[in-house]
């Protein structure tokens, strides 16, 4: 059958775009639906992810039904902040056959790019991304992970993609020298005069203020990364509100000043879809964690201290498992951090890139 390369646009065709995920993942025993209203927010303008950044959804119909899809952003922030033209393919998913049509497609996306200035091509990290999984295709990750067949790599490279960046989820079974371990580096930071405040202790707009000025100081060489304003911050909170993000992630102060932030989506794997028989492991329910400090307050221990707060409340709510969320593999202050906190390798992941030839 013909291939044929679309820009969906409108309800509807941006409706199918972001469901088509659901149909990739249909037979996969237990997986994370798509986060329908948010990606549809974010595809429509009708949130703050827009504001420089140039988009385009893009899918390879075969025979009128889609058979792969992404969503190629030129983010002017990240070109800025890296005095990098990288453009990004995010939103990937493919069916199996016929492969050409996901050639196709990602060619279209690279071309795209490159008449938008970019030089290169990023899959696996930017703006609604993250990396591809390599070794654990079948388990239910923390809930904002990519699951992916393991097809995705042979599509990926056979469209051009290079292996770029490994990354490492790590998993913590709880117990009671953790627990204590946890206690003891908050109370550290307590008496060195840090306060730990809950986001929902905050003002709406106060924590998401504070929030991305603590991120993007933090995280600012770290690779890849993109400034994140206050208002994508509000938004992202305001969508994952239910999931008691207000109570588990918190900001540290240190005479007024924010200093350092944890983020943290807990466990919310009653939303994941489950075929019959299959039921999930304590393993399974795990949450979502990432530590960012100032550099003034760096080698403090506030690290350790925030994570632990967010541990005991997710222990508080019966948690038995606890996830650190994806580590760059070549970040070792990182490494250490989830070895002090009690963690293992749970998955590792990579992210791909595509050079363009001028």
């Amino acid at each position: 059958m013909a291939i044929r390369i679309d820009t969906p646009h409108g309800k509807d065709g941006l409706g199918e775009f972001v469901l088509f995920s659901d149909r990739v993942h249909a037979q996969r025993a237990a997986r994370w639906p798509a986060f329908a209203s948010f990606e549809l927010a974010v595809l429509g303008g009708e949130s703050p992810y827009g504001p420089g950044r140039h988009i385009q959804p893009l899918v390879a119909r075969v025979g009128g039904d889609i058979a792969a899809r992404c969503l190629a952003v030129l983010d002017e922030r990240y070109c800025r902040h890296w005095s990098e033209r990288l453009g990004h393919v995010v939103m990937f998913e493919a069916l199996p056959e016929p492969r050409e049509a996901t050639h196709r497609l990602l060619d279209a996306a690279c071309e795209w790019l490159a008449r938008h200035g970019a030089d290169a091509a990023r899959a696996g990290y930017g703006v609604l991304d993250l990396p591809f999984a390599i070794d654990d295709y079948e388990s239910l990750p923390p809930a904002i992970l990519r699951q992916n067949p393991a097809y995705y790599h042979i599509l990926l490279k056979e469209a051009g993609f290079e292996t770029e960046k490994g990354w490492t989820d790590y998993r913590i079974a709880v117990e009671p020298t953790l627990v204590e371990g946890w206690r003891r580096a908050l109370d550290a930071a307590y008496r060195a005069g840090f306060d730990i405040v809950p986001l929902g202790d905050k003002r709406r707009t106060a924590r998401a203020a504070d929030l991305a000025a603590v991120w993007n100081e933090a995280f600012a060489r770290h690779w890849g990364f993109t400034p994140t304003t206050a208002d994508e911050f509000l938004f992202l909170i305001d969508a994952l509100k239910t999931t008691g993000v207000l109570d588990a992630s918190v900001i540290a102060y240190r005479d007024g000043e924010p200093v350092g932030a944890v983020w943290v989506v807990p466990e919310n794997s009653a939303g994941a879809r489950l075929l019959p028989g299959r039921r999930l492991a304590d393993s399974e329910r795990l949450n979502v964690l990432a530590i960012g400090v100032r550099a003034p307050a760096r080698g403090t221990g506030l690290n350790l201290a925030m994570a632990g707060y967010a541990y005991l409340e997710l222990v508080r709510r019966g948690a038995t498992h606890l996830s650190y969320t994806l580590v760059l593999d070549d970040n070792w202050p990182s490494r250490r951090t989830a070895e002090r906190l009690g963690a293992h390798i749970r998955a590792n992941y990579i992210t791909y890139r595509r050079n363009f030839r001028r």
